[in-house]
């Protein structure tokens, strides 16, 4: 299971319920890798989407405190509302068996996508984090667990990206446990 995230210089991920910034790279780069698999979002990340819809082209599993929350999925896309760890756990299985019969790598088959408690609930169960780290610092009230302090490795790295509107700089890393 992954992790993918953009952050800030202190790890900072929103403010307010919503991203710190629009970065249309780094929605593309999370297109990318999310597009077909299966994603993760508590109940109030998944609400802050636009419409408070299921993303396209991707099966989610929302954790939710609400026994009585309910989601429309994306036509030819599951949706499942679940309320427990457990629970969410017992879908990844499913999904990262279907990966491995159709010869994909289990490992990339689910992503979790936020907020910063379904983050913290998932991080040791994460073998590889997606991270866009911006270059600069906002004033952030959610954060993501430092990977760096927690002995994790960047393994890939890209170059330094310019947003054209903002002129913000970014990079994407590749942080897995080795």
């Amino acid at each position: 299971m992954n992790a993918i995230v953009a952050v800030d210089e202190n790890w900072g991920i929103g403010k307010n319920n919503d991203l710190l910034c629009h970065l249309p790279g780094d929605l593309k780069y999370y297109k990318e890798k999310t597009l077909g698999k299966c994603v993760i979002f508590g109940q109030k990340t998944l609400e802050s989407l636009p419409k408070a819809r299921p993303l396209p082209k991707r099966d989610h599993i929302v954790l939710s405190d609400d026994p009585n929350y309910d989601v429309e999925p994306r036509e030819g896309y599951a949706c499942d509302v679940v309320h427990s760890k457990a629970e969410v756990m017992e879908l990844v299985a499913e999904y990262e068996a279907a990966a491995r019969k159709m010869g994909e790598d289990p490992k990339e088959a689910v992503f979790v996508c936020g907020g910063a408690s379904i983050y913290e609930l998932f991080l040791d169960d994460c073998d590889a984090f997606y991270i866009t780290k911006m270059h600069k610092v906002f004033d952030a009230d959610r954060f993501f667990p430092n990977l760096d302090e927690m002995g994790l490795k960047i393994t890939w790295e890209s170059e330094v990206q310019t947003d054209e509107a903002s002129g913000m700089k970014y990079t994407f890393q590749k942080y897995e446990r080795v």
